[in-house]
């Protein structure tokens, strides 16, 4: 499994996600409502406002595209290429997963790609999973942090 932490100073969770996901789904889920063949993302988040806020934003990405989306608490979750949740259950068949809100939650073996949001308020909270991680059998840990306006590979 691939755990990559993200340190935000500059960008929200929200609008690092929405740069990120395509890139996870692929391109065949952009646009249209079309299903591609990339794989499916769960973004987790206790706050229901951060969960809704992000759904808009990957809703209204661009002018010829749009990130499908769905919450697991609707109809069709199963389908949706990108599915919010406040929990780590990916129904919809998601092998990464996003957790935005800066707490740390044990992803299992479903996921092969792990994005930790944290920022200021959560980075000693942080530091302690980076270190808990140390020495685990299938985790390669990557560290991105902001940079002015660009994210750079710290670690």
């Amino acid at each position: 499994m691939r755990v990559l932490f993200y340190q935000l100073s500059r960008d929200t969770a929200e609008s690092l996600i929405v740069k990120l996901a395509p890139r996870i789904v692929g391109a065949g889920n952009a646009g249209a409502g079309s299903a591609g063949e990339g794989e499916r993302l769960l973004v987790v988040s206790a706050d229901p406002d951060q969960r809704r806020r992000v759904s808009e934003a990957l809703w209204s990405s661009g002018e010829e595209s749009f990130l499908a989306n769905g919450h697991a608490d609707e109809p069709n979750a199963t389908r949706q290429p990108i599915l919010l949740s406040e929990e780590v259950q990916p129904i919809n068949g998601a092998t990464s997963l996003a957790l935005l809100d800066g707490q740390w939650r044990e992803p299992g073996d479903a996921f092969t790609r792990v994005s930790y949001f944290f920022d200021g308020d959560t980075v000693d909270a942080a530091r302690q999973v980076w270190r808990d991680m140390r020495g685990r059998d299938g985790v390669e840990k990557e560290f991105w942090k902001q940079d002015g306006g660009r994210w750079i590979k710290a670690a």
